[in-house]
């Protein structure tokens, strides 16, 4: 594909996201935080059928991506071909987002498929930066509930980063953390009794000095459906 006809795509996928707007989504994201200087408002499932409908595409994924609107941003972890995604472009795309909720559906949609998802995630949690941490939490749990249980060196590297973490003040890291938590305890018993103590340990402290400051809590549901998910769904059914 030439840049312009990458370029016309792109422009009739932004008419598209324009004329399925949605105003009282819109501003409610807006009063939620998030300040892309364009919202449509449109709703993931909605974007996961537009998605489903353009196929894969590297070059518009990365013009999608280059844009400062909140549905090119979200769409372009859905079109990008997984085998395609380097290890060095994660990085320069966790490093543009802004936004908890960019991070969770980037996770879902995109992160969670590389082929080198686990390295990703132990190099994001041992980040100092909040962004790279969160995707990194977000991402173990997704591979959590995918892959099962961890062992030996890899399970002592997540609680140990994940019990530090927990005492940073940002809300939207913290949940993520307590989530990956939550599923890591879900893959066995010792798991289950590893993770129990770090998050009793978590709520006496929060018990005692009050929840995490407030921050950017745009956030889907963890139990969020992936789009292979929800294509698996929409072929049963």
């Amino acid at each position: 594909m030439t840049s312009q006809e990458t370029h016309d795509k792109l422009m009739q996928v932004k008419q598209h996201l324009h004329s399925m707007m949605n105003g009282t989504v819109s501003r409610s994201l807006r009063d939620k935080g998030l300040n892309y200087k364009v919202i449509y408002g449109v709703e993931w499932p909605r974007l996961i059928t537009l998605a489903q409908e353009l196929g894969k595409d590297k070059a518009l994924a990365s013009a999608l991506k280059k844009e400062d609107i909140r549905e090119c941003r979200l769409l372009a972890g859905l079109l990008y071909p997984a085998e395609e995604f380097s290890d060095e472009l994660a990085d320069v795309w966790v490093e543009s987002m802004h936004y908890p909720e960019e991070a969770q559906y980037t996770t879902l949609s995109l992160f969670q498929y590389l082929p080198t998802a686990r390295r990703l995630a132990y190099q994001w949690i041992a980040d100092s930066r909040t962004m790279y941490q969160l995707c990194g939490y977000l991402l173990l749990t997704r591979l959590f509930m995918r892959e099962g249980a961890i062992e030996g060196r890899e399970a002592n590297e997540f609680l140990d980063q994940a019990q530090s973490a927990l005492t940073l003040p940002d809300i939207s890291l913290h949940s993520a953390i307590r989530n990956a938590l939550l599923k890591y305890a879900q893959t066995g018993p010792i798991e289950q009794k590893r993770a129990e103590q770090i998050l009793s340990e978590d709520e006496r402290r929060q018990m005692g000095t009050g929840k995490p400051s407030d921050g950017h809590q745009t956030q889907p549901d963890q139990t969020q459906k992936s789009p292979d998910e929800s294509k698996k769904d929409n072929f049963s059914s």
